[in-house]
């Protein structure tokens, strides 16, 4: 490791890895105050402005290289945004300012903030189009799963690896009529599956904590970004993924193209999406499997982080209480 690097990734850990608390911590404030409003617009909203403003308050010289996708239609952190005050390392940033925007409008669990920073180079600059995936936790050898092998062997393989019958699996699914294959692949092989309305990121990194979850694996189609969000985080705890561009229309690979994918089949895998020294935080919105969501107090205001580092494999929950007089001031 060179100088430079050591140097870099010291600033990271020394003066940032805390601060992205305070930065998802802001974005799910501002989206919880819009809980149940059934406006998920305004809510994003909410979450991208609190995030944008803590994102410049940084001593960083950011880029985000992941942002806001163009199908929310919703004001943007857009890819190639400049954030920070230019006094610091450079760093690439991949954000979902209110990721489950539905579940924030109805207070449906499992609404997050969460956002992923890295050296520059190291996040995978990841066009907004969706991505076939595969994720499982820690503690299995390498090539257990395969994005190329049938949902079947990849149960039966992780059972094996488990030491335990395939009808003691539990894989997570999106919810979506592109699924109806997989879903019913995956009964057949007498493994439970659990439903997600929304909420990509999450879902694979439920993967981290199969004994608190209760997900062994995820499987399907989501958002590309997501994805590349989710394998920060499953790297930082020695997880498996990998995840495949969905580009069929020529416009699409004209646009990956130009985003330097030049295979637009290549089967990236999770190291391929984030390497180097990753930080993710990712705070509760709403209350869910993986974080609970803001509690609103007469004068304390309750938050709940949980927050990766890939070099050091540390994973913290940071239980915030913020006594402003009920009043989560932004200044």
């Amino acid at each position: 490791m060179s100088e430079l690097t050591i140097a870099s990734t010291h600033i990271i850990e020394r003066y940032l890895s805390m601060e992205l608390v305070r930065v998802t911590e802001r974005a799910a404030v501002s989206a919880a105050r819009l809980r149940g409003h059934g406006n998920e617009k305004a809510a994003d909203q909410a979450a991208v402005d609190a995030m944008r403003r803590e994102l410049n308050r940084l001593p960083i010289d950011g880029e985000i290289v992941i942002g806001e996708g163009e199908r929310d239609e919703a004001p943007m952190l857009f890819i190639g945004e400049k954030v920070g005050n230019r006094h610091g390392p450079k760093v690439h940033i991949a954000v979902d300012p209110l990721e489950g925007t539905t579940l924030c409008a109805k207070d449906m669990p499992g609404a997050i903030a969460v956002m992923a920073m890295a050296e520059a180079g190291k996040l995978l600059y990841a066009p907004d189009v969706y991505m076939d995936k595969i994720a499982i936790g820690p503690g299995y050898a390498q090539g257990v799963i395969d994005l190329d092998a049938s949902p079947t062997d990849n149960i039966h393989a992780l059972a094996r690896a488990k030491g335990v019958k395939p009808n003691e699996i539990s894989a997570l699914v999106m919810d979506r009529p592109r699924h109806a294959k997989l879903i019913e692949e995956i009964r057949k092989t007498g493994a439970s599956i659990r439903l997600i309305t929304d909420g990509d990121v999450a879902g694979v990194i439920f993967c981290t904590e199969p004994a608190k979850t209760g997900i062994d694996i995820y499987m399907g189609i989501g958002g590309a970004p997501e994805g590349v969000l989710a394998a920060a985080a499953l790297r930082c705890v020695g997880g498996q993924m990998q995840g495949r561009l969905i580009l069929d229309t020529e416009e699409k690979r004209k646009r990956a193209h130009g985003m330097g994918v030049l295979d637009p089949n290549k089967k990236y895998d999770m190291s391929e999406m984030a390497s180097g020294d990753v930080i993710v935080s990712a705070t509760g919105v709403t209350d869910g499997g993986m974080l609970s969501g803001v509690k609103f107090g007469k004068e304390v205001i309750e938050t709940e982080t949980i927050v990766y580092r890939s070099i050091t494999g540390t994973v913290r929950r940071i239980y915030g209480e913020h006594r402003e007089f009920g009043k989560f001031k932004l200044d």
